[in-house]
């Protein structure tokens, strides 16, 4: 028998979707259920491209309860700028979670995977930073690195900002993006060692195969989100870092050892603690958090599937409600 079948636009989705409270907690029950032990959750198939610049990740994950599940294809182009077009794009499809049928298609271009990366960072702050944060930290000047601090001020609303980026005329623009958006003082700093000095919170969203956040520049009070590691050689943070803060913590452990910050640190020889706790774990209370104000603690956002059908299966909802239209 034949059934509807919604595309949504990118279009369709900005006008849904909005980078709030609401969200975080989405995807905040999405890595709770993760720690639950019945979530279907594959290993990424992730397909590197070093001849054009590129990456494609296929992510997906069931969920208990859920209706739906999502499937994301995500491409990265890192040449595409060149071109005048974006680096990221993308689609996710949603079935049905108890009859396999295609429900609807989202044409997002990258918008969804970005919001629900974002609202991870500001789950792992709202569980993991100290209670008060006065000066945020980013290392980044793209989307991400934007959408990262208004997230977290979301759950830790602070009154400074610093950003740091290769290039120091983006890091001002970013910073003056931020200090608009926000309504807080901003600006970009060329030394990342004297900005983590003077942050409580630091995200890092970049493409790095080499490590731009030292051990060293490690203080207590400190809490780092590491986002840009979503793929085998990438790494942000040096490998003994991992084993100098009080707490580690994993998105998805089986994830970060071949893509994230442990990759790095396995190899390296640097990691002899056994298998960290996860987000998840964190969340629900299995596993403890941060422990004082002045501990040190590391999060390392891979991507999860099971963001993906949270947050597709959170927009189709929003879509029913608004009364989108069905396109077939």
């Amino acid at each position: 028998m034949p059934h509807d079948i919604r595309i949504l636009t990118e279009a369709d989705l900005r006008g849904l979707l909005t980078l709030d409270l609401a969200l975080v907690d989405v995807i905040e029950r999405a890595f709770a259920a993760l720690a639950g032990g019945q979530v279907v959750m594959p290993p990424i198939l992730s397909m590197d491209l070093p001849a054009v610049n590129g990456e494609v990740d296929v992510k997906t994950a069931w969920i208990p309860g859920f209706d739906g599940f999502a499937i994301k294809v995500s491409p990265g182009f890192f040449d595409n700028p060149s071109l005048g077009l974006p680096s990221l794009n993308g689609l996710m499809l949603q079935f049905s979670a108890t009859t396999g049928l295609a429900e609807a298609v989202f044409l997002d271009n990258g918008f969804l995977t970005d919001m629900r990366t974002a609202a991870a960072g500001a789950v792992a702050a709202r569980h993991l930073a100290p209670r008060q944060v006065q000066t945020a930290a980013v290392f980044g000047t793209g989307a991400q690195a934007r959408l990262q601090m208004q997230a977290a001020y979301l759950v830790r609303p602070f009154e400074r900002l610093l950003v740091h980026g290769r290039d120091l005329a983006r890091a001002r623009a970013c910073a003056d993006d931020l200090a608009a958006a926000l309504g807080v003082r901003a600006e970009a700093v060329e030394d990342p060692a004297a900005m983590v000095a003077q942050a409580q919170l630091v995200v890092t969203t970049t493409l790095a195969r080499v490590p731009i956040l030292r051990a060293e520049w490690l203080h207590p009070g400190l809490h780092v989100t590491a986002m840009g590691s979503d793929q085998t050689g990438k790494t942000e943070i040096a490998p003994e870092a991992l084993a100098r803060a009080d707490l580690y913590v994993c998105d998805r452990v089986s994830q970060c050892e071949v893509s994230g910050e442990l990759e790095a640190a396995l190899a390296a020889g640097a990691w002899a603690r056994g298998t960290p706790p996860e987000l998840g774990q964190i969340i629900v209370g299995s596993h403890p958090g941060r422990v004082d104000e002045d501990a040190v603690t590391i999060c390392d956002l891979t991507g999860t599937g099971v963001q993906d059908t949270a947050i597709a299966t959170h927009v189709l909802s929003l879509a029913g409600v608004a009364g989108v239209t069905v396109r077939s």
